[in-house]
């Protein structure tokens, strides 16, 4: 399948492995990447520039293919190390870059002197436009179903890609809620150029996380996942647990008067324990409503295998079966 992403990407198919913390190393974007999609290192879960570059040497090791780097710019007092992460891509080769959270235009010049590809993830559309404006080559357009933050405006995608296709040159991916062929073809039809998946590749064989973190994932339902933070308006999706229902009690008590100290328990330092040691109630961690479509546990290949094959014919057979009736 071409599209204006696989094109800029230079990948077989139209399918992204998002950034996710403690989840996107490099045996994960390696065996992403090698299944003909685009696999992605997350930058912030390496604790230096060095460690980065570590990780991006292994990756290279595992795959001769195209592969992504997420660096993800958040509100902090101590600003991670980011001239020194934008240094280690660029150094070791990387092609593609995702960006998220706040507006990357300082780091920007940098990435596209070096002949970076540079996708922005948003949750709406005016952000969507602000990433082209300042010289992004694509979006992954957030929708309100993903895991993560969805920002606040809980537009879901329904109607945040056929927004996004009628306000934007650049090409653009959806992101949130997709796990399947349905998916894929779904978000075709309303504009976008393919995919990005972050819960669905957690429940890979080549996912490097606990396999209660998996098995956690295969068990839920659309229905398991709860909004936190939003009184602090850095909302998250996150999977239920009691630790969940402890932040959630705190900010029913709380109020308008509660402040990220109150919840520091619940959400500090939590990925490590969660994805690495399986302590499934250490914390809240991110997981988006598509986890009720998520019924196995294959191997990325067979996951992109089995989504294109179920996408050709559902394009070919249902979809075109219907339009010559």
């Amino acid at each position: 399948m071409k599209t204006r992403i696989t094109e800029m990407l230079g990948i077989e198919h139209p399918i992204i492995q998002g950034g996710m913390h403690y989840v996107g190393f490099a045996e994960l974007a390696a065996a992403v990447s090698n299944a003909g999609g685009l696999g992605t290192i997350t930058g912030l879960t390496q604790t230096s520039a060095g460690d980065l570059a570590n990780e991006i040497a292994k990756c290279h090791d595992l795959t001769e293919k195209p592969f992504a780097v997420n660096l993800t710019f958040l509100p902090s007092v101590a600003a991670p190390d980011y001239p020194g992460y934008v240094k280690a891509i660029i150094d070791g080769g990387v092609k593609v870059v995702e960006t998220a959270g706040r507006n990357p235009v300082q780091v920007l010049p940098y990435l596209k002197d070096a002949g970076i590809t540079v996708i922005h993830k948003c949750t709406s559309v005016r952000h969507s436009l602000k990433a082209q404006e300042i010289g992004c080559d694509a979006v992954s357009v957030d929708g309100f179903e993903c895991g993560g933050h969805p920002g606040e405006d809980d537009i879901p995608n329904m109607i945040l890609l056929p927004r996004a296709a009628d306000e934007l040159e650049i090409p653009f991916v959806s992101s949130g809620g997709m796990a399947d062929a349905r998916s894929l073809v779904a978000s075709l039809a309303m504009g976008a150029e393919g995919m990005n998946m972050g819960t669905r590749f957690i429940a890979t064989q080549e996912a490097p996380v606990h396999e209660k973190v998996k098995q956690a994932i295969v068990a839920a339902s659309e229905l398991d996942t709860r909004l936190v933070m939003r009184p602090l308006r850095n909302t998250e999706r996150v999977l239920n647990n009691p630790a969940v229902e402890r932040l959630l009690e705190k900010e029913k008590a709380l109020g308008d008067k509660i402040e990220f100290d109150d919840i520091m328990e619940e959400v500090a330092g939590v990925y490590p324990k969660v994805m690495l040691d399986g302590d499934m109630d250490a914390g809240a961690w991110s997981c988006g409503m598509v986890a009720g479509l998520i019924d196995d546990i294959p191997t990325c290949k067979e996951l992109i295998d089995r989504i294109m094959t179920e996408a050709d014919s559902l394009i070919r057979q249902r979809l075109e079966g219907m339009a010559a009736a």
